[in-house]
This record gives C-alpha cells, sequence and structure tokens, in this order.
C-alpha cells in the first residue's frame, strides 16, 4: 500500500511500527455546532482509510478527540473558546453544548455510514496527562511561563514548518479580524500549552495546574489523548488540511520535545470542500448540513458516493448541480445491481482476480475514484450474477455505501411495482430487467395520465439504451435491438 505522506511529501510505501498493527489518530470535531458537509469530507475519507487498512488484513486502533475546550476561535491561540462562544449562542452550559453537538456529530456519521473510532475521547478526560506533559517541557526548558501562561519555546526547534508545501497563509483559517498581538510570546511561532485565569476571567472550565487555575491550549490536548491511547510510537495521523498548521505542526513540536524521539511516521491529509465562492465554512453562506440535504430530499449516502468520485488530495466543488449529478448517477447504479440475480456458483477465480485488482487500485494513494470504477467493472464481468455480488459486497466493506442492502430495497420496490401492473391489467414482459420494466411501467402511467411529453421521455430515454418496445392490448414488451 502506498500513501502520500504530507510530512516527507511524497507517496511512499505505507509501513508501522509493529508488524500488521496501525495505531491511527484522527483529529475529531469541536463540538460548538453541527458539522457542516465540509468537515464530514475529511471524517468520510478518514473512514474509507481506516476500513481499507483492515480491509488489508491490518490490526487498526483508531482513536479520535473531541474537543470540548480550549480551541480558540483564532487558531494562533487568541480569541474566545469556541466552545464558550456556543454556550452564549444557546444560552446553555459548556457541557450541554458539548454533549448535544457531540450526539448530534455522530449520528451525522451513521447516516453516513462512517463508522465510529475503537476511542472516542473527550479532551476534558485527560487533564492530568496534560500537566504531565507541559511540566516536562518546562523542566527541560522547552516551555516557559509568561504573563500566567505556559508557552512552547519554538526558537528551540530544528525545524518548525514540517507541512511546507501548505500555504501557510492559506492553512491559517482561524485566525480572525480583531485580534491582538500576543506580546507574551518570545517568538512569533511560539504557541499556548497551558492557559491560565490572568488572560479569559469567563472561561467556563477550569483546573488546578503547577501555573495556576486555568485550561489547557488546544494543541497540548491532541498529543495527550494520542500518548494515551496510541502510545508513544504513532502510525497515522490524520485530519483536513486545515489542521496541517499550526495545529498538526505544533503537535509534532511539543510531542517529540517530550518524547526525545520521532513520534509520527504518516500524515494523510484531506483536501478542502470548496463552493463556487471558496472554502466551506460555518461563518460563511448558507451552512450546508447532513440534516439539511435530507431536509432537500438527499440521501446522505449519495453525499458520501459524492465524495468518493474525487480524490482525497484534490479540492472538490460543491453545488447543487454537481450533488444532483452524483444523485442520478448513483440511483442508476443501485438500479443496475437491483437487476442482478443471485444465481449461479461464485466464480472464486474470478472474484480473487477482481478483488487483487481492487487492492491494487484503492492501494495506490487511496485512489477512491478507482474503487468507485471497479464496481462498474464487476458488473461489466462476463461471470455469475452471484460471483457480482458477493465482489460488490466485498468492496462495499471498505465504500460503505449501502450498495446491496439498497439494491434489495429497489428490487422489492420493482416487485410491489410488478403486483400494481397485475393489478391494473398492465403486464409488462421482456427480458427480466427490473430496471427496465419500472420505466415501461412508469411510461405506460404518464400516457394514462396524458402526460404525453414525460411518456414520449421516457421512450426516448429507452431508445437511446436500445430498448425496443411494443405496445400490445394488454401491455407492451420490449427488447434490446
Amino acid at each position: 500500500m502506498y500513501l502520500y505522506n504530507s510530512a516527507t511529501h511524497k507517496k511512499e510505501e505505507f509501513q508501522t511500527h509493529t508488524p500488521g498493527r496501525v495505531e491511527m489518530y484522527t483529529c475529531g470535531p469541536t463540538v460548538y455546532h453541527f458539522a457542516h458537509i465540509g468537515n464530514l469530507r475529511s471524517y468520510i475519507m478518514e473512514d474509507v482509510l481506516e476500513k481499507f487498512l483492515r480491509y488489508s488484513g491490518y490490526d487498526v486502533n483508531r482513536v479520535m478527540n473531541i474537543t470540548d475546550v480550549g480551541h480558540l476561535t483564532s487558531d494562533a491561540d487568541e480569541g474566545e473558546d469556541k466552545m464558550l462562544k456556543g454556550a452564549k449562542r444557546e444560552n446553555k452550559t459548556v457541557m450541554d453544548i458539548a454533549k448535544f453537538y457531540t450526539d448530534a456529530f455522530f449520528a451525522d456519521c451513521a447516516k453516513l455510514n462512517i463508522k465510529t473510532p475503537d476511542v472516542v475521547e473527550p479532551a476534558t478526560n485527560c487533564i492530568d496527562n496534560y500537566i504531565t506533559i507541559v511540566s516536562r517541557l518546562v523542566e527541560t526548558g522547552r516551555a516557559y511561563v509568561a504573563g500566567g501562561n505556559v508557552y512552547f519555546d519554538t526558537s528551540k526547534l530544528d525545524r518548525y514548518y514540517v507541512f511546507n508545501d501548505h500555504n501557510e497563509e492559506n492553512l491559517a483559517v482561524g485566525v480572525r479580524e480583531g485580534v491582538e498581538e500576543d506580546t507574551n510570546k518570545r517568538n512569533k511561532n511560539d504557541f499556548v500549552l497551558w492557559f491560565t485565569k490572568s488572560k479569559f476571567e469567563d472561561q467556563a472550565l477550569k483546573w488546578d495546574s503547577p501555573w495556576g487555575v486555568g485550561y489547557p491550549g488546544w494543541h497540548i490536548e491532541c498529543t495527550g489523548i494520542s500518548l494515551k491511547h496510541n502510545g508513544e510510537y504513532l502510525d497515522l495521523h490524520c485530519g483536513g488540511v486545515d489542521n496541517a498548521f499550526p495545529h498538526h505542526t505544533n503537535e509534532i513540536a511539543q510531542s517529540e520535545a517530550f518524547l526525545g524521539h520521532p513520534w509520527c511516521k504518516q500524515w494523510f491529509h484531506v483536501a478542502h470542500l470548496n463552493t463556487n465562492d471558496g472554502k466551506m465554512s460555518k461563518s460563511k453562506g448558507e451552512f450546508l448540513t447532513v440534516s439539511l440535504l435530507e431536509e432537500k430530499g438527499y440521501d446522505p449516502l449519495a453525499y458520501r458516493w459524492f465524495c468518493l468520485q474525487s480524490h482525497y488530495r484534490k479540492a472538490l466543488v460543491f453545488t447543487w448541480e454537481n450533488l444532483d449529478n452524483a444523485v442520478a448517477a448513483f440511483n442508476k447504479l443501485i438500479a443496475r445491481i437491483a437487476g442482478l440475480k443471485p444465481e449461479g456458483e461464485v466464480e472464486q477465480e474470478v472474484f480473487d482476480q477482481y478483488k487483487a485488482k481492487f487492492l491494487q487500485q484503492m492501494g495506490n494513494d487511496l485512489n477512491t475514484s478507482m474503487g468507485v470504477t471497479a464496481i462498474f467493472d464487476v458488473l461489466k464481468a462476463q461471470t455469475t450474477d452471484a460471483t457480482k455480488l458477493a465482489l460488490l459486497a466485498d468492496f462495499d466493506t471498505v465504500l460503505s455505501l449501502g450498495l446491496i442492502e439498497k439494491a434489495a430495497a429497489k428490487r422489492a420496490e420493482l416487485a410491489a411495482q410488478q403486483t400494481a401492473k397485475t393489478e391494473c391489467g398492465y403486464t409488462v414482459t421482456g427480458e427480466g430487467d427490473p430496471a427496465i420494466d419500472a420505466l415501461v411501467m412508469a411510461r405506460y402511467e404518464a400516457k394514462k395520465a396524458k402526460n404525453f411529453a414525460e411518456a414520449d421521455r421516457i421512450r426516448d430515454e429507452l431508445k437511446a439504451q436500445g430498448i425496443e418496445i411494443v405496445d400490445t392490448k394488454d401491455g407492451a414488451a420490449w427488447k434490446r435491438v
């Protein structure tokens, strides 16, 4: 398997510290509001990666944090705590906000077939871990106390800008106007490990520490949680590309200063989901959530399908037209699968051949667009329907599009339509393709309603597929020409 490593800026063979075992960490949500579909693109791609690692035979321990304290409106450690901001907005306590939006996040994930990680740890559970790490950094001279806060000293690093193939200005998306310069810092890039009450008097959540009553900085949380649950050698760290700087940059700095050795082998960053106006965010334009997609009549898994058609390292442009095109393609795919009959034996040699190809294609930097292509290759294969269905079910353990379940539901729907045809005295005979039968039946219903434009449109659609319809006194017969 080969993955692009954001830290080395090249595609390289995936390797782990312990053979067959993957210690994987995913930056989780800051639970002050609903996740928008741009956030969820990253979680979809990370979910595919985890499932593909398991599919490839790895034992995976995936850990995710929940940021319920300490993430400021500026990723440069300034401004108001996002959790406090959310609590003020809704007139609730910070912990009420955290629980509500944590539950909402995982409900959205379930709708998108995103697996819950093995470990989910709220930041507020690990205060002692952060204090231990910060204390050692202060003792070893890698951190200093100024103005009541504890700062990491980046001047002690041989290299700070690890992800320097990304544009710093574009990545620092958390910075907001009206933020004052922090004069306590010795160096521009120094960042806060621990805040005290001297800086934020109205902070809702505070804990005792050697430096006074306060709370942890955002960056130290991921280090503490990963060290607690993944150990001191991490194989794979994932997140959106906007986390690369400064969050992941700071994680590397503090983790390796604390540990005294290299920390994480592989960095996996997912590109932005953009609109025509630029990067999607909670503060710009229409707030696009999974719930909004559902309100507009979209199946959340059609959005997952939309994401899988593009490579994770390429920015993806969201428009309603693009989503509609993806929905149409997804529905046609389900209809084709619904036409398969679980008959005949699974041809093991064919199965193994297509599975090997899927492994190779997906193993080339998690190429999900080729994984989608593999589905259509199977549908065109000269083999039994039983083999095709077995392969599609196998691939879907990684892609998680609900192919078999949706096809079964479509088949049941078509069977119900067949019953309706008999009851109304109209029959359709053809070559045993339920999807074509349904279109012929829809043409009949349109004609019956005197919607001749729609009837002609369906006839033309079938003609374009090489289907000829012959009307009879009892119904219609069709054949391929």
